[in-house]
């Protein structure tokens, strides 16, 4: 699995702090439930149209650096055990409780995703698709040793179920529709986790068992007690 290329931080310099003005009133709207249009957003920043769409030339553009500086701790960390099933529940027990601070912007992120892709599929988009999916790499970083006993079919099939729990989206399923506390949302998520790789390792192919050595032929039924043959006589 290739790893995804680092997230922008934006300019260095002098022009980091239109950037860093502009992201902390990207970040203030989307904590409100709102995604800004880059106009909107430059208005909000007094800042004139094109210095704005200069740092977020779109939608896109900037719900990707407001989701990079929200999850920020979350990317950043890395499991540090060497078992596979250790290093995934490391990585649930460390970072997905964090989701609920920065549960706005991923609703943001899962919002403006849904969006463009029903707008692409009939050819109505008019910006660069918005694209997700940091946590397959995250995902696949915690569970690699788990690779070498499941098998690539298993392991990739692990790494997509594991997909459908770590994100907003049980966030969403829970909290919305079973009206689920944080906590609720937590143990649920860390049950399904334990079942899914259960599952997984359950299913794995099981190691053939070693062939004994076969019996020195002195030593075997048919030849023990066998009497050597006469050697030819001489003539």
């Amino acid at each position: 699995m290739r790893t995804p290329p680092p997230p922008d931080t934006g300019p260095t310099g002098p022009p980091a702090r239109t950037y860093r003005l502009l992201l902390g009133h990207a970040m203030a709207l989307v904590r409100r439930g709102r995604i800004p249009s880059v106009p909107e957003l430059a208005v909000k920043a007094r800042v004139s149209r094109a210095t704005a769409y200069r740092y977020f030339p779109s939608r896109s553009k900037l719900v990707s650096a407001v989701v990079a500086e929200s999850l920020a701790p979350v990317r950043r960390f890395e499991p540090t055990a060497a078992d596979g099933l250790v290093r995934v529940r490391e990585l649930f027990d460390k970072t997905f409780p964090l989701f609920k601070r920065f549960e706005p912007h991923m609703r943001a992120a899962l919002q403006l995703s849904l969006e463009h892709e029903s707008l692409e599929r009939m050819g109505l988009l008019e910006e660069e698709p918005y694209r997700r999916g940091h946590r397959r790499y995250m995902l696949h970083r915690a569970a690699a040793p788990l690779a070498a006993t499941l098998g690539p079919e298993a392991y990739e099939r692990l790494l997509k179920a594991l997909s459908l729990i770590y994100g907003i989206e049980s966030y969403v399923v829970l909290r919305d529709i079973w009206g689920a506390s944080y906590r609720e949302v937590e143990v649920v998520a860390r049950w399904m986790v334990e079942a899914l790789i259960e599952s997984a390792l359950r299913r794995a192919p099981q190691p053939a068992a070693p062939h004994p050595p076969a019996p020195h032929p002195a030593l075997s039924p048919k030849g023990r007690g066998r009497k050597a043959s006469p050697s030819r006589s001489r003539r």
